[in-house]
């Protein structure tokens, strides 16, 4: 790429002390159009090596992943202020997922042989063929940057397409690392990192054939706005509101220790976060006791390669102020903070809150907070839950803890969300055979699900071959009333009823 077109850098800062970490360059829409052309040249050959060749390449990124491990948690956290716990799991995420598609490709990625559904269909031997798009596009957030790129750029990459990374100007140095990884093995140029802010994301859209989009709601509206226009395929995942469902024959104290995990993670920083608790009225006291104890028990605090904190930085300051104007609003309205409640030290941290007393009348409750907060409602009874964890415009995931797990299932199937967890929080973020994908404004499509998250990033080719070759096929031109009769009362008797019905379908036929 050509650097003299570089105008312009930004700055990396670790949210848990405020102090620059690095300056990046911010990537023009003309070196993204470029980029894409290079990429676009390169794909066929990428395509050519098939799913096994492909495996290799990306096996060998996971031994760099290995290797590195340790240092690219330190990338993480710099950019992130997370927690040591919190941020150490990324790179063993992306490692399991390279395993998961590396060993899977081929045959998500076989052809298809429908079996024809009527006699006449058995004449043609029918191929159902995956072939990728030739560059794909994956814009991500700042939450986790290198779990979000590993995420959908691995299953793009085994697919055959070329892949080109937009990640958030706030936490981009995490997939600067992957690409500079994908570089040191060797690998073919199919894979580029381009950084930058709104500018550079608008140029990747309008770029590449297929768009994987995770962020906000709002966002995700103007991308798909973008793409319908250029009609260009993509998939959403976009904002979550996770509502949890407390019933009475719970385990309590692992309702409240999961939960908390659920709910605080990354400092709340999660799509998938919980962010509204329902409890029904018989155990809402002692649940609420025992929440209180493990929140209270948590440490808060920054950038640091121990194990002394649980609850890390914010991401932004912005981040930071909307969880600060929830619960203030929602205090305001008559909520009751039970603790926490306020931003605190140096850096963007934000205390991890419980708050009660809240309805649906409040942002907290109805927003997305994106933060570590944990509001709590007392409910009659199960069909309040249910209602209440609906009553929403997102449909992201959900968890339900109960002692009987066939009525968790039930209760699951009454939820209009794209996943549920029972007695368990983030479950279905690592079972790769399940899809990730929301309902409502929680966005379009699905990552991962087994081949179709490998398929998505395919067109489908249809195929149709002669078992045996013929003159001319019965219906080809000159016009004949004999081979009409043939073919039109044959699928009349196949489809009208069976064989029985031949000699009126003949009849028919010759009217």
């Amino acid at each position: 790429m050509n650097t003299a077109q570089v105008t312009a850098e930004f700055e990396v800062r670790n949210p848990a002390d405020g102090r620059v970490v690095a300056r990046v360059r911010e990537q023009s829409a003309e070196q993204v159009a470029e980029a894409v052309r290079a990429l676009r040249a390169r794909q066929p050959e990428w395509e050519a090596l098939g799913a096994r060749g492909r495996a290799r390449w990306l096996m060998r990124l996971q031994d760099w992943l290995v290797d590195q491990s340790d240092r690219l948690t330190d990338v993480v956290q710099s950019e992130t202020g997370k927690t040591r716990f919190d941020a150490a799991i990324e790179v063993p995420c992306a490692i399991d997922l390279a395993k998961y598609w590396a060993g899977h490709a081929e045959a998500f990625l076989a052809d298809e042989r429908p079996r024809p559904h009527s006699p006449i269909g058995r004449t043609k031997r029918l191929l159902n063929t995956f072939r990728p798009y030739p560059v794909v596009g994956i814009v991500t957030p700042w939450n986790l940057p290198l779990m979000n790129p590993c995420f959908d750029a691995f299953a793009a990459l085994m697919a055959g397409a070329a892949v080109v990374l937009k990640p958030s100007e706030v936490t981009p140095l995490s997939a600067v690392e992957l690409a500079r990884g994908w570089a040191e093995i060797g690998a073919p140029p199919v894979f580029t990192v381009l950084t930058g802010a709104a500018e550079t994301g608008r140029a990747v859209v309008d770029a590449v054939d297929y768009v994987q989009f995770t962020g906000s709601t709002g966002t995700g509206r103007a991308i798909a706005v973008a793409c319908g226009h250029s009609l260009t395929p993509y998939s959403l995942e976009l904002g979550g509101k996770d509502p949890a469902i407390v019933l009475a024959d719970a385990d309590v104290d692992r309702a409240a220790a999961g939960i908390v995990y659920g709910a605080l993670f990354n400092a709340g920083q999660a799509c998938i976060s919980v962010e509204r608790v329902y409890v029904e009225a018989p155990v809402y006291d002692r649940f609420v006791t025992a929440l209180i104890a493990r929140v209270r028990a948590l440490r808060l605090g920054g950038d640091d390669r121990g194990f002394r904190y649980d609850v890390g930085a914010m991401a932004t300051a912005a981040q930071r102020d909307i969880v600060r104007d929830q619960v203030d609003a929602a205090v305001a309205a008559g909520a009751r903070i039970l603790i926490g409640g306020k931003a605190v030290g140096a850096g963007l941290f934000f205390e991890p809150t419980v708050l009660v007393d809240v309805d649906h009348s409040m942002s907290c409750m109805t927003q997305e907070t994106f933060g570590p907060t944990i509001p709590v409602v007392r409910v009659a009874d199960e069909d309040e839950a249910v209602r209440l964890a609906n009553d929403s415009v997102y449909g992201l995931s959900a968890t339900v803890w109960t002692g009987d797990r066939r009525r968790g299932e039930r209760i699951a199937r009454r939820l209009e969300v794209g996943a549920v967890n029972i007695n368990d929080a983030f479950a279905n973020l690592v079972n790769f055979a399940l899809p990730m994908g929301g309902w409502k404004d929680s966005g379009i499509g699905a990552r991962w699900g087994g081949a179709a998250g490998i398929r998505k990033y395919c067109r489908q080719q249809a195929i149709t071959v002669p078992r045996r070759a013929l003159r001319r096929e019965p219906l080809w031109y000159p016009a004949s009333r004999w081979r009409s009769m043939l073919v039109t009362g044959l699928m009349r008797a196949v489809d009208a009823g069976g064989v029985r019905k031949l000699p009126h379908a003949l009849r028919a036929g010759r009217s």
